[in-house]
């Protein structure tokens, strides 16, 4: 299996690039820059080009990110604190993002020979974002066998779509992820914030999964409250 993954440079995908590698399966990491204010993930996904010796493929999408305004991850509007589960975060969909995303890296993987595009799109996301369900995985991957019929036969892997955040931090762990060169808060400020829903997630995956958070966090304990107020 030769596997282009998209890699935003999160926990997520880059613990998915760190078990792909260590199965000899990746051959290449694609990222996407969308002017999210969270870009600095961008430089974390290189990192893991580089550490883990792949092609990386840098796609910008500034323009189209300007086109999909509204939302609290490209725009100046205020990225709410707390729980995943809170209504509020729901400012933080982009239209179509990965649908759009894996278009793209469908082709890529095409135009280079490999015959999988993985994505490390994971339970927590369902109730938010609906390109992160399986439902909508499944259909892709019936509209990538129709735009690619007769060309390539490219599977896409989406070995996450069931499973916890803190299932990733396991498995992540397992393969030897740096989780300290992902990066995961929607402010992309100097350091994580410690409050919005992806470090609130981030830190919560940790203590169920059992492994040592190694991020700093501007506000270290908030966490606890959103979780116990869910």
């Amino acid at each position: 299996m030769k596997t282009t993954l998209v890699c935003s440079g999160g926990l997520d995908s880059v613990s998915l690039a760190h078990i792909l590698a260590q199965d000899g399966k990746l051959a290449r990491l694609v990222t996407f820059d969308y002017g999210q204010r969270h870009r600095k993930e961008v430089d974390f996904a290189a990192r893991t080009a580089t550490r883990l010796g792949v092609p990386h493929h840098m796609v910008d999408l500034i323009p189209l990110g300007a086109a999909l305004h509204g939302s609290a991850l490209t725009d100046a509007v205020d990225v709410p604190d707390g729980h995943y589960a809170e209504e509020t975060m729901r400012v933080t969909v982009v239209p179509n993002r990965n649908a759009i995303m894996l278009t793209i890296a469908f082709g890529i993987a095409a135009a280079n020979g490999d015959d999988t595009v993985a994505a490390a799109v994971h339970g927590g996301d369902h109730f938010i974002y609906p390109d992160c369900r399986p439902a909508f995985t499944d259909a892709f991957q019936m509209m990538q066998n129709a735009a690619l019929d007769g060309y390539a036969d490219i599977a896409l892997h989406v070995p996450f779509v069931h499973l916890t955040k803190a299932d990733i931090v396991r498995q992540g762990a397992r393969a030897g992820t740096p989780f300290a060169e992902t990066w995961s808060c929607y402010k992309g400020d100097a350091a994580h914030c410690g409050r919005c829903g992806t470090c609130v997630e981030r830190q919560e995956a940790f203590d169920l999964a059992g492994v040592a958070d190694p991020t700093p966090y501007a506000d270290p304990t908030f966490w606890r409250e959103a979780v116990a107020n869910v």
